[in-house]
């Protein structure tokens, strides 16, 4: 399908109250939405295909599990802000803040199927070109690759999903349930078996292949 600017421009961001839900709820509803981002003339738009949930203070495994800190406080704003993290002094993880303010449960964006922007998305990744499909299916396959090449870093650490440059929107893609995948969260040492991962089953795009047999929600 043609993405053309104007009409992406045009789409409405995600209701608050879409994310005034528990993580989980809103991670499987993330799955198909559209992550635009327009900056330095260079304009972006991915589809979500494979996200985690961090259920907050109950969650041995979420970085809000022992409360505010100076690099976790915006996963206590209310749900639709972005928490932007550092991992392991590496890559950059970007996160949709859930539920109510001072909750601190968040999504972690995984993967997500490159739509508009990408020759841009390449050279942020330093792929060379022409781009071939296995390229394009490593674009965005995992989350320190999807900041890379959407440009996001710490400057984007508490804004809000609301925004005309940046923006979580419908793209009118609904994921069957049964298409609809379910595994353990990926790369953690606590609460390592808790199925909080989802993703959108049969995708080529995801951060690894799909061997599950759970589907369904």
């Amino acid at each position: 399908m043609f993405w053309n600017i104007s009409h992406i421009k045009n789409l409405p961001p995600l209701a608050s109250k879409f994310y005034q839900r528990s993580a989980p709820v809103v991670a499987k509803e993330l799955l198909g939405k559209g992550l635009f981002l327009s900056q330095n003339k260079n304009h972006f738009l991915v589809q979500i295909v494979e996200v985690e949930a961090y259920l907050g203070s109950e969650d041995p495994a979420s970085h809000a599990f022992k409360g505010p800190t100076p690099r976790n406080q915006s996963m206590f704003l209310s749900g639709g802000a972005c928490y932007v993290y550092l991992s392991y002094g590496l890559n950059f993880c970007m996160n949709v803040v859930t539920g109510a303010a001072g909750k601190g449960s968040a999504v972690l964006i995984r993967a997500a199927v490159p739509l508009l922007g990408l020759e841009k998305m390449a050279e942020n990744r330093h792929i060379s070109r022409p781009l071939t499909y296995k390229m394009l299916k490593n674009l965005l396959s995992g989350p320190g690759k999807l900041t890379q090449a959407l440009g996001i870093d710490r400057n984007f650490d508490g804004l809000s999903f609301d925004q005309s440059t940046f923006k979580i929107v419908d793209l009118n893609h609904k994921i069957p349930k049964q298409l609809i995948g379910i595994s353990p969260r990926v790369g953690i040492s606590r609460a390592k078996r808790e199925p909080l991962r989802f993703y959108v089953r049969q995708s080529e795009f995801l951060s690894r292949p799909d061997r599950t047999k759970t589907v369904g929600v």
